[in-house]
């Protein structure tokens, strides 16, 4: 019934690169181009960051609700989509669904897909937490993706939206990329000023307070009485690089713990960390985990949504509950006294996400996904047309209308 690649849309209205964007380019490089003729449509600050890694055979829309204000952004955005033909628009977040969903279904696209990556922790009030716009909003979906086990509870059981249209895919990232056996570069651990049997710990992520990295830092004295030369390495940018940078002065951790910035050889600083840590407060199913233990290192992290899926506790890491600095720095020293115990959970590790969270177990099934939504949708079209023409006594078409 298809007889040429269908038009696949992406749009996101966020402006910075993280978990969700790598997400998204996770599927624009791997998905089968015999089958789909991609497009990207997000603000022009976000087009800038994904460009260097973006396939050079998408084609991207700049186009921003926030920027562009809601009614031209739509207006731009409907013009798009019946330009393109576009057979398939997907959301990522319920904000950037909330725009282009209601679009897509007044343009009459075939088939409306949103991801939801995690618990919405930004609303705050009656309206927001009621969700009535999200039931609104889902009237035009056809299916909502979780991320996560418990991403889809949370959209079932909160936002009581219905069943048969929550599917979990669960994120997947290039597990090839990572390998237990990789090697720091010559001289890393001299320029931290490490020394060579100094043990190191590990966190990836935005300087946010979503990430715990305030946690964290409370939690290191009580490591460091221990493991005096112990060493924390924190790894990425953001907001509250300077109110960190102040907490770990008062605390005297200067000497222990080290802002990094923002580095894309990801591979390289697990290859430097025996332990890594993800003390956040809310997650969807982190892409930092996936990546720790598919490098061999275990993972301390709190026991926060679809974290528990990646870090089984007692078997590729420890959890703790969100917060608790004691339990935290807890479970830090009893990996750091046991390196068998770590090696064993690092094994364990890697071989739970090669079989559950590898990016072409991600791309496959949200490719079949949109295949068996067009095809449904295809199969609907063609009867309905030819019940009209029946029903007007004219000879049914043979083929689906061309789009």
């Amino acid at each position: 019934m298809r007889k040429r690649p269908l038009s696949l849309l992406y749009y996101t209205y966020t402006t910075v690169r993280a978990g969700v964007e790598d997400h998204i380019l996770t599927l624009l490089k791997g998905l089968d181009r015999s089958c789909f003729r991609l497009h990207l449509a997000c603000p022009p600050a976000l087009a800038e960051l994904l460009r260097p890694d973006l396939p050079p055979d998408v084609a991207v829309f700049p186009v921003s609700q926030f920027v562009d204000g809601w009614l031209r952004g739509g207006r731009r955005l409907a013009r798009y989509l019946r330009e393109q033909r576009i057979d398939i628009l997907h959301s990522h977040m319920f904000l950037s669904s909330l725009f282009a969903s209601p679009v897509g279904w007044l343009c009459r696209v075939p088939v409306i897909v949103e991801t939801s990556h995690g618990r919405e922790v930004w609303r705050r009030g009656r309206l927001n937490s009621s969700f009535l716009a999200d039931r609104a909003v889902s009237r035009c979906v056809d299916t909502v993706i979780a991320v996560s086990e418990a991403n889809a509870q949370f959209l079932i059981e909160r936002k009581k939206l219905p069943v048969r249209k929550v599917l979990v895919i669960r994120n997947g990232c290039d597990l090839a990329r990572f390998h237990p056996d990789h090697a720091a570069p010559a001289g890393m651990r001299e320029s931290l000023g490490i020394g060579p049997e100094d043990p190191v710990l590990l966190i990836i992520g935005r300087l946010d307070p979503q990430k715990g990295h305030r946690v964290l830092i409370e939690a290191m004295p009580r490591v460091v009485a221990e493991f005096p030369r112990v060493h924390l390495v924190c790894l990425g940018e953001g907001a509250l690089r300077q109110e960190l940078e102040a907490q770990v002065r008062g605390a005297g951790l200067q000497d222990r713990v080290r802002f990094a910035g923002f580095h894309t050889n990801v591979p390289d600083w697990l290859a430097l960390a025996d332990v890594s840590l993800l003390p956040s407060f809310h997650e969807g199913l982190p892409l930092v985990a996936i990546e720790s233990l598919a490098a061999g290192r275990p993972m301390v992290a709190s026991a926060v949504d679809g974290t528990p899926e990646v870090v089984v506790d007692g078997q590729s890491g420890f959890t703790f509950p969100p917060g608790d600095a004691m339990r935290l720095a807890d479970a830090i020293c009893r990996l750091l006294r046991d390196p068998a115990l770590r090696r064993q959970m690092g094994a364990d590790g890697r071989t739970w996400v090669l079989e559950h969270f590898s990016q072409e177990r991600q791309v496959r099934q949200t490719q079949d996904l949109y295949l068996r939504r067009w095809e449904q949708w295809a199969a609907h079209h063609q009867a309905r047309a030819f019940e009209e023409a029946s029903g007007n006594g004219i000879e049914a078409p043979g083929a689906l209308r061309t789009r």
